[in-house]
């Protein structure tokens, strides 16, 4: 199960047409994590998201980070504390390191990969095996995972039109994956603290087992220049569920 709620967070935001819009440090996005069970969408988690800037002798980055931690009343039933991080160009949001440390109902996993140019050097701790380390290539518009949920923001969704298609790339589990993103039109819908708002709809798409249905997993996001994510539905084998915006802060 671990995997497929780490692609979960993979697939959640993902387009490539660029404009000017930029991501700012001091956001902070919380959602709800709801699963079914036994016929009811159940809320079971939190997903936050944050930026921050971070400045070394040399550059200045942009530290994206996104935690999913189950509520405590239900961490007998499957406690996880996960955490993504990448630090990136703030202009171009291209990744030079990403983290990922992930403790899923005992199953624990920590990656590191240093990214310089298109040359991935990975570091990779899984429950009690020996660390081991890869070096791996990737595609020259490839981005890590929390990178490529900010992504979208950055791009210019209006001018797609009903149906049409978008195919990416993303790197997982030290390996690149086929993304393809189908634009749905547009809904109103709530998007916690900000109200009411119309959404860009897109479908999410993957070569992988974690993702199941055509047009059962899909996103909405709000029509704007901030384009924020304000909901999320997933279908993976073991069931269904979505994440819910509750809160946007510094947008």
């Amino acid at each position: 199960m671990s995997n497929k709620i780490s692609l979960i967070l993979c697939f959640v935001f993902t387009f490539t047409a660029a404009n000017s819009q930029t991501i700012k440090s001091g956001e902070k996005l919380v959602f709800a994590g709801s699963y079914n069970m036994s016929g009811l969408m159940t809320q079971l988690a939190q997903v936050t998201m944050s930026t921050e800037n971070v400045t070394t002798s040399k550059n200045t980055y942009l530290h994206l980070s996104c935690e999913l931690s189950t509520y405590s009343k239900w961490d007998s039933f499957f406690k996880i504390r996960d955490i993504y991080e990448s630090y990136v160009n703030p202009k171009t949001l291209k990744p030079s390191l990403y983290k990922r440390n992930i403790d899923e109902g005992g199953y624990k996993k920590k990656e590191k990969y240093v990214i310089k140019g298109n040359t991935v050097n990975s570091t990779v701790k899984k429950r009690n095996y020996p660390e081991s380390q890869k070096t791996f290539t990737i595609g020259g518009s490839t981005q890590d995972v929390v990178s490529l949920l900010y992504k979208v923001r950055t791009m210019d969704l209006s001018k797609f039109k009903v149906g049409q298609t978008q195919n990416l790339m993303i790197v997982f589990d030290e390996k690149q994956i086929p993304v393809t993103l189908k634009f749905m039109g547009k809904e109103t819908i709530s998007a916690g603290n900000l109200g009411s708002k119309e959404c860009y709809k897109l479908s999410i798409g993957a070569k992988t087992d974690a993702l199941k249905g055509k047009d059962k997993n899909l996103i909405w996001l709000t029509a704007d220049s901030k384009k924020v994510p304000a909901l999320l539905k997933f279908s993976i084998p073991v069931g269904t569920g979505q994440l819910t915006l509750t809160s946007a802060t510094g947008i």
